[in-house]
């Protein structure tokens, strides 16, 4: 596969990502490689780049607890103390293997540390393999609300290898699916009708999924690389989907969701609120649910859950003045943005996912 020029950096994959790297590490000659990893990727993704890597550089290892309650100030404080304690400097190297937590916090953590050190993200999930592999952004929650605190910084360059999608669960595949469907819903109609047509997601038919969703989001972030336009419509499905994500994390008695459980209950609803504002087919907004619906589990939301969620989307990063604004279809590939929406259908929008 080709490597994807996104700004000033690759994205490179497989096999040449790993030359990539040892030439990379060969010519800068860091002071210090640092490899930010969880619990998870620690035991299973660690020794499959470390069997690649070659540096004579001194590698150490900085394990963080994984999850997204853990994507905060504080565990950035505890990977800065580290770095300090270790020693490391402005030549220093930050490797940040692991899935979205770990490549926005570990990319944060970077920028800010001595006002920045170079560092490159090796995503090991699905999601974080076709949604923050490119972009720049970076950042923590704050509390439960998503991604409140961060910068856009770019990495030196990105590695693909699907060999890491065999040491992660199905419901986390499934979870990076999400992120394809919405591209094929809002950019590339091809892509999701090939998804519909798939018996399964394995290793050796995903390979095409994940680089055309690559070639998307970097024709999108390339467009439009601070979200001005173009680059809004990879919100859609989050707004509600952030909020409920959001809810359910914070929730004593609701079992925490994956980001793509809770981006398909976005799509599914803001599929509604398209027909109901801008036209999108009736027809279609019920296809786009049964085939969801075949594919992720039912998330149960009861109505007394509406006012905790529908209050999380005051909170929403992408809001201006207070108004909560949203990304809807007229049609596939047809899109409006900063789409205002009164509270009662809303409400008739999480109705609909309960129907």
């Amino acid at each position: 596969m080709r490597p994807i020029l996104s700004g000033n950096y690759y994205v490179n994959f497989v096999t040449e990502a790993y030359e990539k790297l040892n030439s990379y590490i060969s010519e800068q000659l860091p002071s210090t490689i640092f490899i930010l990893v969880d619990e998870n990727t620690n035991e299973y993704c660690l020794p499959i780049l470390l069997e690649k890597m070659e540096a004579n550089a001194t590698i150490e290892i900085i394990e963080i607890e994984s999850g997204e309650e853990n994507k905060n100030l504080d565990t950035c404080s505890g990977v800065w103390n580290v770095l300090t304690d270790l020693g490391a400097d402005r030549k220093s190297l930050l490797i940040n293997l692991g899935g979205g937590v770990i490549t926005d916090l570990g990319g944060f953590v970077a920028s800010c540390f001595k006002r920045g050190i170079r560092f490159i993200n090796i995503p090991t999930t699905l999601l974080s393999m076709v949604d923050a592999s490119v972009g720049g952004k970076t950042g923590v929650d704050l509390g439960v609300l998503k991604n409140q605190i961060g910068l856009f910084s770019n990495p030196e360059m990105v590695l693909i290898d699907p060999l890491f999608l065999e040491t992660i669960s199905e419901r986390e595949i499934h979870s990076g699916l999400a992120e394809i469907i919405k591209y094929g819903l809002t950019y590339d109609v091809k892509l999701w009708n090939e998804i519909k047509i798939l018996k399964s997601l394995s290793i050796s038919n995903i390979h095409n999924l994940i680089y055309r969703s690559i070639e998307i989001k970097n024709e999108v972030v390339t467009e439009d690389p601070k979200e001005a336009g173009l680059r809004k419509i990879l919100n859609y499905g989050h707004t509600l989907g952030h909020a409920i994500e959001s809810y359910f994390l914070e929730s004593d008695h609701k079992d925490k969701l994956t980001h793509g459980e809770a981006i398909v209950v976005g799509m599914i609803t803001e599929a509604y609120l398209s027909e109901k504002l801008l036209g999108f087919s009736s027809n279609e907004v019920l296809a786009i649910k049964k085939h969801l619906l075949s594919i992720y589990p039912k998330v149960n939301i009861d109505q007394k859950d509406y006012d905790g969620i529908l209050e999380l989307l005051i909170h929403d990063k992408k809001n201006v003045g207070g108004q909560v604004n949203f990304v809807l279809l007229s049609d596939f590939e047809k899109f409006k943005f900063d789409c205002k929406v009164e509270k009662e259908l809303l409400i008739e929008a999480l109705d609909y996912y309960n129907s």
